[in-house]
């Protein structure tokens, strides 16, 4: 005897599925069949940001060079200017008279009265100096100049406008620039002095600090040695020529001399520049260390920016800013 069906069932005929809802399910299996088949339309692709501009690259040193005007560069002052004549070129001073007023005239005074003319590169000392003199032993009179001078170790800071390098310096309170020449300052004591770069010119000397005047100069080839700062009267720079005096074969006598005399390299002559006719003077000019441009060469020094470097410094040693000299179709008179 089967089970009497509810009013439900009977309504809806019995436990199967009701008409409409089988309808409504067949619709959907038919749809969804339809969807497989269907091809899927792609995604739309993603969108990438746009690339980022370019990071600004500060200026290299050759760059800021390249974009100077004619003021931001100065000629030398034939006035203070020597030429060395070496059997293999010309060798350009440039005298710093600001710092040690009395040396740079009595330089001038030797030049004009030929004491250097004939005289010898004597010593020529690996990674320090070259210098010349009287082989002889000073003993070549000096017409109207002056053997021995008081020492110009020093000068009053006051009075001297400094360029000043951001960095700390192992050797001085400040180190800067001034007219070119690299120097270094002590506030405190109010104090001023040249620097022993490369290419520093300076007046040998002995034992006692009044014992030089100029009678035999020493030039910087090697590394910076600062220790020598004020303790030698420094005079001036080579601007030009550089390449020959650190060429010299090296003495090996004590200190770099020479021990024999074919080994001496004669001084054809040195000569001040406004005693020279004008057609035959270096015509040069020095980069200005008191402008804008300056300062951005003097950056661009301390943090090089060039392709090959990967790591920029962030800072600089004095004696690693060489200023920069170049050839002038203007001539070489102010």
């Amino acid at each position: 005897m089967r089970p009497a069906r509810s009013a439900c069932q009977r309504r809806h005929g019995g436990g199967g599925i009701h008409r409409g809802t089988r309808a409504t399910l067949l619709r959907g299996a038919a749809l969804l069949a339809l969807l497989g088949a269907a091809p899927v339309a792609p995604a739309p692709p993603a969108q990438t940001a746009p690339p980022a501009p370019a990071a600004h690259r500060p200026p290299t040193a050759a760059e800021v060079l390249a974009a100077s005007t004619a003021t931001d560069w100065h000629l030398l002052d034939p006035q203070n200017t020597l030429y060395l004549e070496l059997p293999a070129g010309r060798v350009v001073i440039e005298l710093m008279p600001q710092f040690a007023p009395n040396h740079v005239a009595n330089v001038l005074a030797l030049a004009r009265g030929k004491y250097f003319d004939g005289l010898a590169i004597v010593r020529s000392q690996d990674n320090y100096v070259v210098q010349w003199g009287d082989p002889e032993g000073n003993k070549k009179p000096v017409g109207t100049a002056h053997r021995t001078l008081a020492a110009e170790f020093e000068r009053p800071l006051r009075g001297v406008s400094v360029t000043r390098l951001p960095d700390v310096d192992t050797y001085a309170a400040e180190v800067g620039f001034v007219d070119g020449f690299p120097v270094a300052a002590d506030p405190a004591t109010g104090r001023a002095w040249l620097v022993h770069c490369y290419g520093m010119v300076g007046a040998g000397r002995d034992n006692d600090v009044d014992s030089g005047g100029g009678t035999e100069l020493y030039v910087v080839i090697g590394q910076a040695p600062r220790h020598l700062d004020r303790n030698v009267t420094l005079l001036g720079r080579v601007v030009s020529g550089m390449e020959l005096l650190a060429v010299m074969p090296r003495g090996q006598g004590p200190l770099g001399r020479y021990e024999r005399a074919e080994q001496y390299v004669p001084l054809s002559s040195m000569r001040v520049a406004a005693d020279v006719p004008p057609a035959q003077r270096s015509n040069l000019e020095v980069l200005r260390t008191d402008t804008p441009t300056f300062l951005a060469y003097l950056e661009a020094r301390r943090n090089r920016h060039e392709e090959w470097f990967k790591v920029p410094a962030g800072r600089v040693d004095v004696c690693n800013v060489p200023v920069p000299v170049r050839q002038s179709a203007a001539g070489a008179g102010k």
